[in-house]
């Protein structure tokens, strides 16, 4: 078969890649861990350790949203234990808050504390190198919630200890938001939900079920206790087959309005996130589209009945079982069948792996469903090489900004290139102005190629190769102090706030990452000696902390709080060290100890403001003024 240009790969890997993972132990480890976590409900979690990979499971014998009565209440979630949740992204105007489930998120803060410390001493080991986190049901949601924190935890201190997050018919968790972000982040691949096809249970949260908060009690019970025992399942408050109907037709009904077209569509509360791997009796299949999630989470559980909706939610142990050895069989039985386009022959091996393929009324749309997650246009590769094509062209206008640099660092004004630039006006040259230009367009140039990142249009590794760490981080040393003399110049520093709180760009905090992420994977933090001063300060942010210490300054000439002097105080000692240590280990540029720089000027103000606190301490009775803050030296 031919490969069209602007294809991927024509040939579906949804069915090979749930038969990879599932001829891994990945499955039948961490689900033999569930099951140990569900049969002793007053453990909260079992950690188990293979190798060098340590298994974590969460129980599912929890009731996340008995006191909740309506079961859909969401709550914001930007941090956990401390650590913030996607540190690297503002909210931007009028765009909803990453939210979740709200008795999921508390069941959650109820169980972090024990499994925080555990958690911190496994990674902490050199021994570990990966770690699977995993859960039934709720123990499912609260399995993601603590993947959640992990990542972020380990992406804040550069860990190269791998995670993966393995759910069984856990229910789903959060808004758009929090799956928009989720695959912004990147983080899509780190979790693994296993669905089955007639499972109620992951489907639920889709429909508005306030009124059957009764029959949800009961249910929960009655899996609880299975979960527990098979025996004890028998010992819950049976539900009605009225009852199950009732449920059962609400989801299928609600799930089938909001996966049609046009203005019969109804909104979706709750969004799945991360990779779905739908498991039935024929094998299994991979989706990572929300919108595709959605829709055969309907397709397959249209196929169900109320009864099998419920007890196959504790059927995920034979599942696990089967698999492996079904889906073997599976792919030398379809030998004869398998069409001679390798893309329709995806097709078909998704559909009969997704156990729907005897359900005529549904095939026509899982195919159509299955299509639109099919990836359209170039490659990441190809797409990461026409980037580096692009990143040449913009090339000259990094080479005129270094010469803008160098060309100030000569003048007699003795400014160097943040003040230079900083205080240049309409009258000035062209210089300054083409120099601007050249700023505007280097930033669209990465603010692109973040887009291009988080739409996972480039390779998942491309925020970790050389090229890119090494020419983004020489990009922010030379263009941000221009980005800081921009916001100061025009004053937005007293609208909006200080630079570095306020004004930073985000591309900024994510090359900030992938640098501090270089350096400790690799081991070259530079901790040689400089015989001479750095081309360019190593501190993007330099000029903005001057700043602000000009701010302190200024505060502490007029400040009459005594306590509030002592915390400026504080502050500018901080920086003051901080800069001495800079400059004696050579790592600002050589202008910033020009005479008329803005650091050297805050130094002289700073030295004379010392010298008059010196004398007011010494004489207080003669600086009464001063004291009250009456008088600016």
């Amino acid at each position: 078969m031919r490969m069209a240009s602007n294809e991927t790969s024509p040939f579906e890997s949804r069915e090979m890649l749930a038969t990879f993972v599932s001829s891994t132990p990945l499955l039948s480890e961490s689900w033999r861990l569930c099951s140990q976590a569900n049969a002793t409900p007053f453990r909260t979690f079992v950690t188990e350790r293979v190798g060098a990979a340590v298994y974590v499971a969460f129980s599912g014998v929890h009731m996340a949203g008995e006191s909740d009565p309506n079961w859909r209440s969401l709550i914001p979630l930007d941090s956990i234990g401390g650590v913030p949740l996607f540190s690297s992204r503002r909210s931007k105007e009028g765009e909803e808050p990453v939210m979740v489930h709200a008795g999921m998120l508390n069941l959650f803060f109820s169980l972090f504390n024990s499994f925080q410390n555990q958690m911190l001493e496994i990674v902490g080991s050199k021994d570990t190198k990966s770690v699977v986190i995993t859960g039934h049901s709720i123990g499912g949601a609260t399995a993601s919630l603590c993947t959640l924190w992990l990542l972020s935890y380990l992406q804040s201190i550069s860990s190269s200890v791998s995670v993966l997050c393995i759910t069984y018919g856990a229910p789903l968790l959060g808004n758009e938001s929090f799956s928009q972000i989720i695959f912004k982040e990147r983080w899509g691949g780190n979790f693994c939900h296993v669905v089955s096809k007639h499972d109620i249970m992951p489907r639920l949260l889709f429909a508005p079920i306030t009124s059957l908060s009764t029959q949800l009690n009961s249910l929960l019970q009655f899996w609880h206790l299975s979960m527990t025992s098979p025996d004890m399942g028998k010992l819950a408050n049976q539900i009605s087959e009225k009852e199950k109907d009732k449920l059962f037709t609400a989801v299928v009904d609600y799930l089938e309005t909001a996966t049609q077209d046009g203005e019969t569509s109804v909104p979706i509360l709750f969004h799945p996130f991360g990779s779905y791997f739908f498991v039935s009796e024929e094998g299994a299949v991979c989706v990572d589209s929300s919108a595709a999630i959605i829709k055969m989470m309907h397709l397959t559980l249209a196929t169900s009945s109320p009864a099998s909706s419920i007890e196959d939610h504790l059927k995920y142990g034979d599942y696990v079982n089967k698999m492996s050895a079904q889906t073997l069989y599976q792919s030398n039985s379809m030998q004869k069948s398998i069409p001679d386009s390798s893309y329709e022959a995806g097709l078909e091996l998704a559909i009969q792996s997704s156990g729907i393929a005897n359900q005529e009324s549904a095939i026509t749309s899982a195919k159509e469903c299955l299509k639109t997650t099919r990836r359209m246009g170039p490659s990441p590769t190809l797409n990461a090489a026409s980037l580096a094509l692009s990143l040449s062209k913009v090339v000259p206008y990094r080479a005129q900004i270094e010469w803008y640099k160098t060309w100030c660092e000569k003048q007699d004004d003795q400014m160097g290139y943040y003040d230079s630039f900083k205080s240049r006006n309409s009258s000035s040259s062209k210089r300054g102005m083409k120099v601007n230009i050249n700023r505007c367009k280097l930033a669209r140039f990465w603010n692109n190629v973040i887009d291009m990142l988080e739409r996972g249009e480039l390779p998942h590794d491309f925020d970790k190769r050389a090229k890119w760490v090494y020419t983004s981080h020489f990009y922010k040393l030379l263009v941000e102090p221009l980005d800081i003399a921009e916001y100061y110049g025009k004053g937005m520093h007293r609208t909006k706030g200080h630079y570095i709180q306020h004004g930073r760009e985000r591309r900024y905090e994510i090359f900030d990452r992938w640098w501090k992420d270089e350096t400790v994977t690799t081991g070259k933090e530079e901790n040689k000696e400089r015989s001479k001063f750095a081309s360019l300060t190593q501190d993007s942010c330099f000029w903005a902390r001057v700043e602000e210490a000009r701010d302190w300054l200024n505060c502490v000439r007029s400040e009459r709080d005594t306590n509030k002097l002592a915390l400026l105080w504080d502050k500018i000692e901080n920086f003051e060290k901080y800069a001495i240590d800079l400059i004696e280990n050579k790592e600002v540029s050589s202008d910033v100890l020009f005479k008329n720089s803005s650091y050297s000027i805050w130094v002289e103000d700073l030295r004379e403001l010392k010298q008059l606190k010196a004398k007011v301490q010494r004489f207080p009775h003669q600086f009464t003024g001063f004291l009250d803050g009456e008088v600016v030296p």
